[in-house]
C-alpha cells in the first residue's frame, strides 16, 4: 500500500469513527443522544489509536496535517512528500464525513437545531473570541506534536504506542477541549466542513466559514511550535521554525488578554 493511500485511509477512519460518536451524541432519535462529552472525548481517542493500527506501518499513520508539517519542519519527514500526505489527509476527511452523513440519514430530518448538524462536522467554539480561540488550538495542537514525540523517544511494549496517544488525545479532549472542540487538525475540521457545505442536510444552516480559519492555523502552527519546542528542549537543536511560530504565538497570547478586557478580566 502506498504511503498516499495509507493516509487517505487512516484519515477517513479517524473521521468516520470520530465524527461518527458526534452524531450519535448529538442528532435526534439516536440512541446514543445525549451521552455527552466524556463518550465523545473517548471514542474519539480510540478513533485515533484504530487509525493508526490500521495505516501507521504504511504512512506513519501521521492522519494530520499539523503532524505532516511539524515533522517536515524540524527536518524528519521529506518536504516533498508535504503536499501529497495533506491533499491525501483532506480527501480521507471529507469521504469519512460524507459516510458519517449517509449512516445518520434517517436523523437529519428529525434534527431541527443547526448548529447541531453543523457540530456533526465541525468544531465551533464555546465562546466566539477569534484570538483566544486560535490559542486554544494553538496549545493543543502544541500538547499534541510535542506529546507524540515525547512518546516516541520511550520504549514501550510493542503494538502500545497507538493505545498511548489514542490515550493522549482523550488528554487534550478533557483538559483543553471545551473551548473550541480541539479540532487539533486541520483536515478533522475543513474536510468536513467542506462537506456540510455540499451535501443536502436537511434544514442545514451555514457551514460557519468564518471561524473555519481558526482550526487550520492554529493547529498548523501549534503542531510546529510542539515540534521545535521539543528539539529545542531535549535534543539541544532549534530549528529555524522555532524562531517564528514561538513569537508568533506570544502575541497571539497577549491579543487573547487584550481581547478579554472588555469581558471582565482584569
Amino acid at each position: 500500500m502506498s504511503a498516499y493511500l495509507a493516509e487517505f485511509i487512516g484519515t477517513f477512519l479517524l473521521i468516520f469513527l470520530g465524527n461518527g460518536v458526534v452524531a450519535g451524541v448529538l442528532l435526534k432519535q439516536s440512541k446514543s443522544e445525549n451521552a455527552g462529552w466524556i463518550v465523545i472525548v473517548l471514542a474519539w481517542g480510540l478513533a485515533v489509536s484504530f487509525a493508526i493500527y490500521a495505516v501507521g506501518k504504511f504512512s506513519g499513520a501521521h492522519i494530520n496535517p499539523a503532524v505532516t508539517l511539524a515533522l517536515a519542519a524540524v527536518g524528519e519527514f521529506p518536504s516533498n512528500q508535504v503536499a501529497g500526505y495533506i491533499a491525501a489527509q483532506m480527501g480521507g476527511a471529507m469521504s469519512g464525513a460524507v459516510l458519517v452523513w449517509w449512516h445518520y440519514l434517517p436523523h437529519w430530518g428529525k434534527t431541527a437545531d443547526q448548529d447541531l448538524k453543523l457540530a456533526v462536522f465541525s468544531t465551533a467554539p464555546a465562546i466566539n473570541k477569534p484570538f483566544s480561540n486560535l490559542l486554544s488550538e494553538i496549545l493543543g495542537t502544541f500538547v499534541l506534536v510535542g506529546g507524540i514525540m515525547a512518546i516516541g523517544a520511550n520504549d514501550f511494549t510493542e503494538g502500545l504506542n497507538p493505545l498511548v496517544i489514542g490515550g493522549l488525545i482523550a488528554l487534550i479532549g478533557f483538559s483543553l477541549g471545551g473551548t473550541t472542540g480541539f479540532a487539533i487538525n486541520p483536515a478533522r475540521d475543513l474536510g468536513p466542513r467542506l462537506a456540510h457545505a455540499i451535501l443536502p442536510i436537511p434544514g442545514k444552516g451555514s457551514s460557519n466559514w468564518s471561524y473555519s480559519w481558526i482550526p487550520i492555523v492554529g493547529p498548523c502552527v501549534g503542531g510546529i511550535l510542539g515540534a521545535t519546542v521539543y528539539q529545542a528542549a531535549f535534543l539541544g537543536h532549534s530549528p529555524l521554525a522555532l524562531y517564528f511560530v514561538l513569537p508568533f504565538t506570544i502575541i497571539i497570547m497577549v491579543l487573547s488578554i487584550f481581547e478579554n478586557k472588555s469581558a471582565g478580566l482584569q
